[in-house]
Protein backbone atom coordinates (compact mmCIF):
# COMPACT_ATOMS: atom_id res chain seq x y z
CA UNK A 1 0.00 0.00 0.00
CA UNK A 2 1.29 3.33 -0.75
CA UNK A 3 3.05 5.12 2.05
CA UNK A 4 2.07 8.32 4.16
CA UNK A 5 4.16 11.46 1.87
CA UNK A 6 1.72 9.68 -1.07
CA UNK A 7 -1.52 10.37 0.70
CA UNK A 8 -0.14 13.91 1.54
CA UNK A 9 -0.02 14.77 -2.32
CA UNK A 10 -2.15 17.28 -3.22
CA UNK A 11 -4.51 15.53 -5.45
CA UNK A 12 -3.97 16.98 -8.70
CA UNK A 13 -0.31 15.06 -8.05
CA UNK A 14 -2.14 11.98 -7.01
CA UNK A 15 -3.95 11.54 -9.93
CA UNK A 16 -1.11 12.16 -12.68
CA UNK A 17 1.24 9.30 -10.89
CA UNK A 18 -2.31 7.18 -10.47
CA UNK A 19 -3.19 7.55 -13.76
CA UNK A 20 -0.26 6.86 -15.25
CA UNK A 21 0.36 3.51 -13.36
CA UNK A 22 -3.23 2.95 -14.58
CA UNK A 23 -1.71 3.22 -18.41
CA UNK A 24 1.72 1.09 -17.49
CA UNK A 25 -0.28 -2.04 -16.20
CA UNK A 26 -3.53 -1.34 -19.14
CA UNK A 27 0.20 -1.84 -21.37
CA UNK A 28 0.98 -4.78 -20.10
CA UNK A 29 0.98 -7.55 -17.14
CA UNK A 30 2.49 -6.56 -13.48
CA UNK A 31 5.62 -8.78 -13.81
CA UNK A 32 6.84 -7.00 -17.35
CA UNK A 33 5.64 -2.99 -16.32
CA UNK A 34 8.40 -0.42 -15.62
CA UNK A 35 8.60 1.74 -13.21
CA UNK A 36 10.28 3.36 -15.79
CA UNK A 37 7.43 4.10 -17.91
CA UNK A 38 4.94 5.00 -14.78
CA UNK A 39 7.74 7.95 -14.14
CA UNK A 40 8.16 9.12 -17.42
CA UNK A 41 4.10 9.52 -18.39
CA UNK A 42 3.93 11.03 -14.35
CA UNK A 43 6.68 13.59 -14.98
CA UNK A 44 8.54 12.79 -11.65
CA UNK A 45 11.49 12.06 -10.79
CA UNK A 46 12.18 7.92 -10.36
CA UNK A 47 13.14 9.03 -6.62
CA UNK A 48 10.09 10.35 -6.31
CA UNK A 49 8.36 7.66 -7.04
CA UNK A 50 9.78 5.49 -4.24
CA UNK A 51 8.77 7.88 -1.75
CA UNK A 52 5.68 7.23 -2.54
CA UNK A 53 5.74 3.61 -3.18
CA UNK A 54 7.66 0.39 -2.27
CA UNK A 55 8.07 -0.73 -5.99
CA UNK A 56 5.62 -1.15 -8.80
CA UNK A 57 4.13 -4.21 -7.08
CA UNK A 58 2.80 -1.70 -4.16
CA UNK A 59 0.74 0.70 -6.69
CA UNK A 60 -0.46 -2.20 -8.56
CA UNK A 61 -2.25 -3.76 -5.62
CA UNK A 62 -3.71 -0.30 -4.03
CA UNK A 63 -4.85 0.16 -8.39
CA UNK A 64 -6.64 -3.21 -7.61
CA UNK A 65 -8.14 -2.57 -4.30
CA UNK A 66 -9.51 0.79 -5.65
CA UNK A 67 -11.21 -1.02 -8.78
CA UNK A 68 -12.55 -3.46 -6.59
CA UNK A 69 -13.89 -1.20 -3.69
CA UNK A 70 -15.65 0.76 -6.73
CA UNK A 71 -17.10 -3.16 -7.78
CA UNK A 72 -18.43 -3.42 -4.34
CA UNK A 73 -19.91 0.01 -3.98
CA UNK A 74 -21.60 -0.71 -7.22
CA UNK A 75 -22.83 -4.20 -6.72
CA UNK A 76 -24.87 -2.66 -3.46
CA UNK A 77 -26.24 0.57 -5.39
CA UNK A 78 -27.20 -2.02 -7.84
CA UNK A 79 -28.64 -4.62 -5.26
CA UNK A 80 -30.34 -1.53 -3.82
CA UNK A 81 -32.23 -0.73 -7.13
CA UNK A 82 -33.37 -4.04 -7.91
CA UNK A 83 -35.18 -4.02 -4.40
CA UNK A 84 -32.31 -7.03 -2.83
CA UNK A 85 -32.99 -9.28 -5.45
CA UNK A 86 -29.72 -10.91 -5.74
CA UNK A 87 -29.78 -12.82 -8.72
CA UNK A 88 -30.85 -9.63 -10.78
CA UNK A 89 -28.09 -8.12 -8.98
CA UNK A 90 -25.43 -10.15 -9.59
CA UNK A 91 -26.62 -10.40 -13.42
CA UNK A 92 -26.68 -6.64 -13.97
CA UNK A 93 -23.14 -6.35 -11.91
CA UNK A 94 -22.17 -8.88 -14.34
CA UNK A 95 -23.48 -6.36 -17.45
CA UNK A 96 -22.00 -3.35 -15.93
CA UNK A 97 -18.66 -4.97 -15.91
CA UNK A 98 -18.58 -6.17 -19.54
CA UNK A 99 -19.73 -2.38 -20.50
CA UNK A 100 -17.22 -1.21 -18.46
CA UNK A 101 -14.67 -3.68 -20.33
CA UNK A 102 -15.90 -1.76 -23.31
CA UNK A 103 -12.95 1.12 -22.20
CA UNK A 104 -9.92 -0.21 -23.68
CA UNK A 105 -7.74 0.82 -20.78
CA UNK A 106 -10.27 -1.10 -17.71
CA UNK A 107 -10.33 -3.75 -20.17
CA UNK A 108 -7.04 -4.23 -20.52
CA UNK A 109 -5.85 -3.93 -16.74
CA UNK A 110 -8.27 -6.50 -15.83
CA UNK A 111 -7.60 -9.06 -19.02
CA UNK A 112 -3.60 -8.27 -17.87
CA UNK A 113 -4.86 -9.16 -13.94
CA UNK A 114 -6.97 -12.44 -14.37
CA UNK A 115 -4.47 -14.27 -17.09
CA UNK A 116 -1.35 -13.22 -15.46
CA UNK A 117 -2.81 -14.46 -12.00
CA UNK A 118 -0.09 -15.41 -9.69
CA UNK A 119 -0.50 -16.91 -6.00
CA UNK A 120 -0.46 -13.53 -4.13
CA UNK A 121 -2.47 -11.37 -6.89
CA UNK A 122 -4.81 -14.31 -6.46
CA UNK A 123 -5.16 -13.99 -2.44
CA UNK A 124 -5.11 -10.15 -2.63
CA UNK A 125 -7.62 -10.20 -5.11
CA UNK A 126 -10.14 -12.97 -4.44
CA UNK A 127 -9.91 -11.79 -0.61
CA UNK A 128 -11.04 -8.31 -2.01
CA UNK A 129 -13.60 -9.44 -4.12
CA UNK A 130 -14.95 -12.76 -3.04
CA UNK A 131 -15.33 -11.31 0.73
CA UNK A 132 -17.36 -8.31 1.62
CA UNK A 133 -13.88 -6.64 3.03
CA UNK A 134 -15.50 -4.37 5.69
CA UNK A 135 -18.40 -4.96 7.84
CA UNK A 136 -20.22 -1.86 7.13
CA UNK A 137 -20.89 -3.16 3.28
CA UNK A 138 -22.20 -6.81 4.80
CA UNK A 139 -24.27 -4.91 7.13
CA UNK A 140 -25.68 -2.98 3.47
CA UNK A 141 -26.16 -5.88 1.52
CA UNK A 142 -27.76 -7.30 4.69
CA UNK A 143 -30.12 -4.41 4.78
CA UNK A 144 -31.12 -4.40 1.36
CA UNK A 145 -31.33 -8.35 0.64
CA UNK A 146 -34.67 -9.77 0.01
CA UNK A 147 -33.56 -12.97 1.89
CA UNK A 148 -37.45 -14.06 1.51
CA UNK A 149 -36.57 -15.08 -2.26
CA UNK A 150 -33.42 -17.25 -0.88
CA UNK A 151 -33.97 -20.51 0.11
CA UNK A 152 -31.46 -20.49 3.07
CA UNK A 153 -31.26 -22.22 6.09
CA UNK A 154 -29.74 -18.93 8.70
CA UNK A 155 -27.66 -15.54 8.12
CA UNK A 156 -24.53 -17.73 8.75
CA UNK A 157 -25.38 -19.89 5.04
CA UNK A 158 -26.28 -16.59 3.14
CA UNK A 159 -21.95 -15.49 2.77
CA UNK A 160 -21.02 -18.90 1.32
CA UNK A 161 -24.10 -18.08 -1.09
CA UNK A 162 -22.34 -14.76 -1.83
CA UNK A 163 -18.96 -16.52 -2.15
CA UNK A 164 -20.67 -19.03 -4.79
CA UNK A 165 -22.33 -16.63 -7.01
CA UNK A 166 -19.30 -14.04 -6.86
CA UNK A 167 -16.74 -17.80 -7.72
CA UNK A 168 -19.24 -18.33 -11.36
CA UNK A 169 -18.50 -14.31 -11.67
CA UNK A 170 -15.21 -14.50 -12.06
CA UNK A 171 -15.03 -17.53 -13.66
CA UNK A 172 -17.17 -16.10 -16.46
CA UNK A 173 -14.64 -12.83 -16.68
CA UNK A 174 -11.98 -14.69 -16.81
CA UNK A 175 -13.21 -16.97 -19.50
CA UNK A 176 -14.58 -13.79 -21.71
CA UNK A 177 -11.07 -12.23 -21.34
CA UNK A 178 -9.17 -15.43 -22.37
CA UNK A 179 -11.76 -16.51 -24.68
CA UNK A 180 -12.95 -13.16 -26.46
CA UNK A 181 -16.01 -14.52 -26.40
CA UNK A 182 -18.77 -11.77 -27.71
CA UNK A 183 -20.69 -9.69 -25.24
CA UNK A 184 -23.88 -11.03 -25.62
CA UNK A 185 -22.42 -14.91 -25.66
CA UNK A 186 -20.89 -13.65 -22.37
CA UNK A 187 -24.38 -12.80 -21.11
CA UNK A 188 -26.43 -15.56 -22.38
CA UNK A 189 -24.03 -17.90 -20.75
CA UNK A 190 -23.33 -16.33 -17.14
CA UNK A 191 -27.26 -16.29 -17.06
CA UNK A 192 -27.81 -19.87 -18.04
CA UNK A 193 -24.77 -20.83 -15.04
CA UNK A 194 -26.99 -18.14 -12.67
CA UNK A 195 -30.04 -19.81 -13.39
CA UNK A 196 -29.00 -23.08 -12.84
CA UNK A 197 -28.03 -21.80 -9.28
CA UNK A 198 -31.14 -20.09 -9.05
CA UNK A 199 -33.14 -22.73 -9.89
CA UNK A 200 -31.19 -25.80 -8.38
CA UNK A 201 -29.31 -28.45 -9.42
CA UNK A 202 -31.22 -31.43 -7.59
CA UNK A 203 -34.48 -32.59 -8.18
CA UNK A 204 -35.58 -34.23 -4.69
CA UNK A 205 -36.30 -31.35 -2.51
CA UNK A 206 -37.18 -33.21 0.15
CA UNK A 207 -33.38 -33.54 1.23
CA UNK A 208 -30.22 -31.49 -0.09
CA UNK A 209 -27.57 -32.77 2.04
CA UNK A 210 -25.32 -35.71 0.90
CA UNK A 211 -25.28 -38.66 3.23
Amino acid sequence: MPKHTFYNLPEEKKGTLIDAAKKEFSRVPLFEASISNIVKVAKIPRGSFYQYFEGKEDVFFYLLEKRTEDMNKKFIAILRQNKGDLFKAFLEVFKHLLYDFKNPENRNFFKHTFLNMNHEIEIIFYKMFHENKREDDLTSINAILDKEKLNIENEYELPHVMQILKIVTVQNLIQNFAKEISFEKAIEKYELEINLLKNGLYKDKSSYFIE
